[in-house]
């Protein structure tokens, strides 16, 4: 017939341009045509081996299709039968019979409440087309226990167990020892004051000191000794043109024997030293015979060489002594350079330090994220309302009304006062608790307990008297969402009980919340209970998408107890 209806809806569009005779001869070619597309090419069954079972029994469901080898089937995966629960999924068998095949897919179900259920209509996907099964009755009966055979025993009585301790202070260990050796590596290599090198310890001294050292250093050479002496003029020559480049030409070294003794004359002719041509003439010819040396393989005897040795040394003092004295400026500005390496050194000391710690941040930070989550981590960091709430260590657990409803929440529940119309203020008590409260916060409860005095209540017409209806309450409440301006409010309902055994209806859902002038979505859960002519609720909305609010959702709805009222009461 669906198959049937379709055809029928397809064709009625072409009515208005066909004959009556040639509407109906398409009607029911149409509907022949789809009769035998389903008879002829596939049949399917679906079969239980018993529709009553004990509690944790397993059932088999069978689902048996006749099709063309040219037909492609889908069977149902996954959970799809419930509110039974599927425990194995057994292999196709498959038969051919004639020119068809017969295909026989079973699976294993179960379930471990008493009641009486029904298998859903399960989806089969045969070529292009979908076909359903019928929904199949079970019933689940309890296991009865006789107890003429085997006795009952009184609960065992409470054992006190020691509380395991606290690994803490090994987590705080590790801590603060990789803290320690990440701060020891740093001081080592970052922040200590290394000793000096004797390399170091002479680049630290000023150039007419280490021009000394380095002559000193030149006669424990073994130059002369091995008559090495293009070694011993490279070394020579290369002291007096280091002392020159630092103190009088800053291009001593890279410049030419003329081009040196040029700027030397003319910087004494600019009276910028106070050296005589003499001295000048000397170095010169130190450094031509050095020249002669080095290019020319020239090989003066070992007696001139220290002779010129012994002439540089004196150069070096006649030139440190033909230097003007530094003017209180340049030494001022010296200080200031000196200063200024210092704090670049410091300054790389601390970028290195910051280098290591955003390094190893983020490196836990990357190691708590594959271990929780980024959402988790994310959430600890920058912080979250709902989160934090959950993770109070200390919950409340109170009982809210007379008669009370025991409830277990995070932070405790602030009494609200309710303004009643004067005409109900002799027919009902009401008394409310609330945290939040505004539809404005991640979570918000209230409680509250309802007493007609004269049983009053909104009963519909023809109930009887004195019941109160929680179904009509519930459309009463979702009213006033409606009036505080929530949209799109999808109502479910289902029967809830509390882990104490009290029965009452829970009606829930999602919608869309507003708050500053736009709309959030969230979820809503009314809690309703009836005693007599007691009315108690329970209202919680909170925000949607957030996973720690649904927790603590789950643990307040496990932590609902009634309170039974007395006799008297």
């Amino acid at each position: 017939m669906k198959i049937y209806d379709f055809r029928y809806k397809n064709f009625n569009k072409e009515a208005k341009q066909s004959s009556v005779f040639g509407l109906r001869s398409s009607l029911i070619f149409s509907f022949l045509f789809s009769l035998f597309s389903f008879f002829s090419f596939s049949q399917v069954t679906s079969s239980i081996d018993s529709t009553a079972i004990k509690i944790g029994e397993q059932i088999t469901y069978k689902i048996q299709i006749e099709t063309d080898s040219t037909q492609f089937v889908v069977f149902p995966e996954g959970q799809t039968f419930l509110p039974l629960e599927m425990i194995e999924s057994y292999p196709i068998d498959t038969t051919k019979h004639d020119v068809k095949f017969r295909l026989i897919k079973k699976y294993g179900l179960t379930q471990f409440d008493s009641g009486v259920y029904f298998i859903p209509r399960q989806k089969i996907i045969i070529g292009d087309k979908t076909i359903f099964t019928d929904s199949l009755k079970v019933e689940v009966n309890n296991i009865v226990v006789d107890t003429t055979k085997q006795g009952l025993f009184d609960i065992k009585p409470i054992i006190e167990v020691s509380k395991s301790p606290s690994n803490w202070w090994k987590y705080a260990f590790y801590i603060v020892l990789v803290l320690a050796v990440i701060s020891g590596l740093l001081y080592w290599f970052v922040w200590r004051e290394k000793p000096l090198t004797k390399e170091e310890k002479v680049a630290l001294l000023p150039p007419y000191e280490r021009a000394k050292i380095a002559l000193q250093e030149l006669d424990k050479s073994d130059y002369l000794k091995n008559e090495e002496i293009k070694e011993y003029y490279s070394e020579l020559t290369d002291i007096i043109r280091k002392y020159l480049d630092e103190k009088v030409y800053d291009h001593a070294l890279e410049s030419t024997t003329e081009e040196l003794i040029s700027r030397l004359h003319l910087l004494k002719d600019g009276q910028q030293i106070d050296l005589s041509k003499e001295d000048i003439k000397t170095i010169e010819n130190i450094l031509k015979r050095a020249d002669l040396v080095k290019f020319a393989k020239s090989k003066p005897d070992i007696a001139l060489a220290e002779l010129d040795r012994k002439t540089i040394d004196l150069e070096i003092d006649h030139v440190k002594e033909s230097l003007p004295e530094p003017t209180e400026e340049e030494k001022l500005l010296n200080q200031k350079y000196k200063e200024e390496q210092e704090r670049k050194k410091k300054r790389r000391k601390i970028i290195i330090t910051i280098i290591v710690a955003v390094f190893l941040f983020m490196t836990t930070i990357a190691g708590f994220i594959v271990k929780y989550g980024f959402e988790y981590v994310k959430d600890t960091i920058i912080g979250h309302k709902s989160k934090e709430l959950l993770e109070i260590k200390s919950w409340i657990t109170s009982e809210y009304g007379a008669p009370g409803i025991t409830v277990t929440t995070p932070k405790v529940l602030r009494r609200i006062s309710v303004e009643l119309p004067d005409e109900l203020k002799d027919k009902v008590e009401v008394t409310m608790f609330a945290y939040g409260g505004n539809l404005t916060s991640n979570i918000d409860i209230v409680v509250g307990t309802t007493k007609y005095n004269n049983q009053e209540q909104g009963k519909k017409e023809g109930e009887e008297e004195n019941k109160i209806d929680l179904v009509q309450i519930a459309e009463n409440s979702i009213k006033t969402l409606e009036s505080k301006g929530v949209e799109n409010i999808i109502v479910k309902q289902e029967k809830f009980t509390t882990p104490n055994g009290a029965s009452g209806l829970k009606t829930f859902g999602t919608a869309s919340f507003p708050i500053a002038e736009k709309f959030l979505n969230g979820n809503y859960m009314l809690l309703g209970f009836t005693a007599e002519n007691i009315l108690q609720t329970v209202m919680i909305t909170w925000k949607g998408n957030d996973v720690y609010a649904d927790q603590i959702v789950e643990r307040i709805l496990n932590s609902i107890e009634l309170i039974k009222l007395k006799e008297d009461e």
